[in-house]
């Protein structure tokens, strides 16, 4: 299953604060698409599914789907701070990835 580092989760919780709704989980997931086969997808939700593993990071809840569980597992989310900042998934499962990062195969 993916973790998320210190960094990524106090970015997390950070704006959750932001958008003033404590019952919001960060969702990540795999979709096909992408110029490699597989892209990611995170967004705030607040609905869990019967399937979803339900994961906590301190305050931070993080909901994955059983099929992407399977391609995440062992997967780290990251968040850098700086001129290039945002998050990243480092996957270990990922053969492949496109030049923008945001997909792999």
């Amino acid at each position: 299953m993916i973790t998320l580092t210190d960094t990524a989760a106090a970015k997390v919780k950070s704006l959750i604060d932001e958008e003033g709704e404590a019952a919001l989980a960060l969702r990540v997931a795999v979709r096909p698409g992408g110029c490699s086969g597989f892209s990611y997808e995170m967004f705030f939700d607040t609905d869990v599914a019967d399937d979803d593993k339900v994961l906590t990071y301190g305050d931070v809840r993080v909901l994955v789907d059983s099929s992407s569980a399977v391609m995440l597992e062992g997967a780290t989310l990251d968040f850098k701070d700086g001129l290039e900042s945002g998050f990243s998934i480092n996957n270990p499962n990922a053969q492949r990835t496109c030049g923008c990062g945001s997909s792999f195969s």
